[in-house]
């Protein structure tokens, strides 16, 4: 368990990369030898893990598209306060931001909102079907500015210095090269452009999370000042999650 206008409907998706998930769960020899950044190792997986860990940290099993409904349960509204989250983003129109491990879009349509038509939402995905789902609900809601992006495990396939803020709700945790991902994200962020990451608390028992899809504001903070990422604040609103900001430093 993880998480996860205008009158003619237009989706797009944008195959970026060739979709890499066989090579997803074993580190390479070139990831084993690396002194210069954090190395992968493979154990024994736990249940709900992969057995993949990262700087202490078992990466936890990715959701798939068959999970779909979760995704969109009403209860969602109360336990995550979307409404609220949105709000703490500050998002702007004209603003061009990533929902990375989009989904079904469930915050993909409620950003492009925000942004405006002359903004864009990459809504990015790994999974193509996920991406049907994504484009058959922006369909519905007649939403035209989110441009659905295929990446793979290792890179989320968005250009270098375009994005105002990426968002990453309730998927970091599953990332299986979160290196290379972040490393990508943070090319990605505009000088001065923010990244949020929204994990449920790793910190409190009474959430009712599998372990290994909850993270600690500590994890959090210290995988992301790997890529020289300035922590901004921790918004500690929402009812179940952390919302943690860091910023891309100018040159």
């Amino acid at each position: 368990m993880r998480r996860s206008v205008t009158a003619c409907p237009v989706f797009v998706i944008v195959p970026v990369l060739a979709l890499a998930l066989a090579c997803a769960m074993a580190a390479t020899p070139s990831e084993s030898r690396s002194s210069s950044r954090p190395s992968y190792e493979q154990r024994e997986p736990s249940l709900d893990g992969t057995g993949r860990f990262y700087m202490g940290r078992e990466i936890a099993q990715v959701m798939g598209h068959q999970g779909a409904p979760w995704l969109e349960r009403p209860e969602r509204m109360d336990e995550e306060r979307p409404d609220l989250l949105h709000a703490l983003l500050d998002l702007k129109p004209g603003m061009a931001v990533a929902d990375v491990g989009a989904g079904t879009g469930y915050h993909s349509w409620r950003m492009a909102q925000k942004v405006g038509p002359s903004g864009r939402v990459y809504a990015v995905e790994i999974q193509p079907e996920m991406l049907t789902l994504l484009a058959t609900n922006m369909a519905r809601r007649g939403i035209t500015n989110v441009v659905g992006t295929l990446g793979t495990v290792t890179d989320p396939g968005l250009r270098t210095n375009t994005l105002d803020l990426a968002l990453l709700v309730d998927v970091y945790h599953e990332f299986d090269h979160p290196y290379e991902m972040l490393a990508a994200l943070t090319a990605a962020l505009k000088p001065g452009g923010r990244i949020a990451f929204v994990e449920f608390r790793g910190e409190q028992v009474s959430v009712p999370i599998k372990p290994l899809h909850k993270m600690t504001e500590a994890q959090v903070r210290r995988e992301a000042a790997v890529h020289g990422l300035e922590w901004v604040e921790t918004r500690r609103e929402l009812p179940w999650q952390h919302l943690i900001f860091f910023r891309k430093p100018a040159p």
